[in-house]
């Protein structure tokens, strides 16, 4: 039995000289770095010395948003000090591409402006036409000017949009997230309103259903009703999931925006069957007919087969990805500028200043205008010439010398 103990009692003191090689160990590398948060604002948490700390990117740096997958790090010296400065290299902006192209982007921002200035500004001459002359005031143009109208304050909306800058932008204020719930609605009647457009031209040419059993109501009520709750529906959306960022734009795997763009859509494609009918029937029954109601209708369709697709496409392009090829993303951003600007000049253009109606009636109301001026101006000179200077003093030298 004594080998037996002599075994044990080595085998205890080796573990107990091994224990005391892991304490003097402990002892020396007892230095830490401190729990503490860089200028940038990351939190780097109490690390041992000698180590590099790994910590996720911030969500922002600098205003910039940046992919929170990738990593930074800081060094925890070996004094039990963190380095001056954290590394930050393997950060990535998710916004790259626009620092990528800076002067395509300032360019594109001066084409929005100045595209939606020439928009607005057409679009309330055309409302003021369609306002005051009252003897065109049939259901299709009043049709055209609610089209107009929704246009005009989706183009106010967008202004107003620009006045938000970066700061009010996150910091996500109530009234911020007002005026974007109300530029989507207007949005939205927009596409409602091109959807009447088609819906009254299907019913008026392919069910050949007399227009003056059609009634206004009906369509102000999908203009300008239908879109409301879809936009109450899709604020409570971003109100409860999504509540950031002034609730404007889409980032990837957010989906509330789809409450709203999703009926856009539909309403899209219902009016692009419409169209495919209407034209089926032009090209067929109406083509030999020359009433003057047929040829407003043609003229109709025409206008609504350029702007359908010509709102369509813009709406797109949202859900377009141009890749990373240089060109095709400075094409992207240019051809989006420009449509998107330029939609209520194009709708302007279409629906007002090219309707044969609507000149007719201009034409009309300039030479009335013409013809009561020269009236005028005949009857005032016929009046000024019993009462001319040189006449009324001769005919009171008269009078006085008849005295």
């Amino acid at each position: 039995g004594e080998p037996l103990n002599l075994t044990a009692g080595f085998f205890f003191w080796m573990k107990m000289l091994s224990v005391g090689s892991v304490d003097l160990h402990a002892n020396f590398n007892c230095l830490y770095c401190n729990a503490t948060t860089d200028e940038i604002g990351t939190c780097w948490p109490r690390s041992s010395s000698g180590r590099m700390v790994e910590r996720p990117c911030p969500e922002y740096i600098n205003g910039v948003k940046y992919n929170t997958t990738r990593s930074a790090y800081r060094e925890c010296m070996d004094n039990g000090t963190w380095a001056l400065k954290s590394n930050y290299s393997n950060c990535e902006p998710i916004l790259e591409e626009k620092r990528k192209y800076p002067t395509h982007y300032k360019i594109a921002l001066i084409i929005n402006y100045l595209g939606h200035c020439i928009s607005v500004g057409a679009l309330v001459v055309a409302f003021i036409l369609f306002l005051c002359l009252r003897s065109i005031r049939c259901l299709r143009n009043i049709i055209h000017w609610n089209l107009i109208t929704t246009f005009i304050l989706r183009n106010v909306m967008w202004f107003l949009l620009q006045l938000i800058d970066h700061n009010i932008h996150e910091s996500n204020e109530p009234w911020c997230r007002l005026i974007t719930t109300i530029y989507n609605y207007f949005v939205v009647t927009n596409f409602f309103w091109m959807f009447v457009e088609g819906c009254y031209l299907h019913t008026a040419i392919v069910m050949t259903y007399s227009t003056d059993k059609l009634r206004k109501w009906v369509f102000l009520f999908i203009g300008w009703c239908i879109p409301c709750p879809i936009i109450v529906a899709w604020a409570i959306g971003k109100l409860y999931y999504e509540n950031e960022q002034c609730w404007f734009g889409k980032e990837p795997g957010k989906y509330m925006d789809y409450i709203y763009q999703g009926p856009v859509i539909l309403v899209l494609l219902i009016n692009f069957v419409f169209l495919f009918n209407i034209v089926r029937i032009l090209m067929t029954k109406l083509r030999a007919s020359t009433t003057s109601e047929t040829i407003q209708y043609r003229k109709a369709v025409k206008a609504t087969l350029v702007l359908l697709p010509l709102l369509g496409i813009t709406y797109m392009l949202f859900f377009v990805n141009p890749g990373e090829d240089d060109i095709s993303q400075i094409v992207f951003i240019y051809f989006n500028s420009f449509l998107q600007s330029f939609q209520g000049f194009f709708v302007s253009v279409f629906y007002c200043f090219l309707n044969g109606e609507v000149r007719s009636a201009v034409r009309k109301r300039w030479h009335r205008w013409q013809d009561n001026h020269a009236l005028r101006v005949r009857v005032a000179r016929a009046m000024s010439i019993p009462t001319s200077p040189t006449r009324i003093s001769f005919h009171s030298i008269k009078q006085t010398t008849a005295v």
